[in-house]
């Protein structure tokens, strides 16, 4: 059931997330010593570029994980009452 609210109430899947982040950072810096030892400098400054971007996801999302359940929840934690479209108190 779609409520209309989603994009304000959306939760995102930050375990999730952080295991991608792993393995895509395991992946550049696999790439990044690969390019560099078979001389592409090209290659490996791209694979480079994209470990720090990844590092940058990975620092984001640990820092979501440690703000608790409010941005990921546990089983035990109900979603979020949908928007009725009535004024906020």
């Amino acid at each position: 059931m779609r409520t209309g609210s989603e994009p304000a109430t959306a939760r995102s899947a930050l375990r999730l997330r952080f295991w991608l982040s792993a393995w895509g950072m395991a992946w550049a810096v696999f790439g990044t010593v690969v390019f560099v030892l078979v001389d592409r400098p090209g290659w490996a400054a791209a694979c480079g570029v994209l470990f720090l971007v990844v590092a940058v996801d990975m620092t984001l999302v640990l820092r979501r994980l440690r703000q608790g359940p409010h941005w990921q929840p546990g089983r035990d934690v109900p979603p979020y009452e949908p928007d009725r479209g009535g004024r906020r108190r």
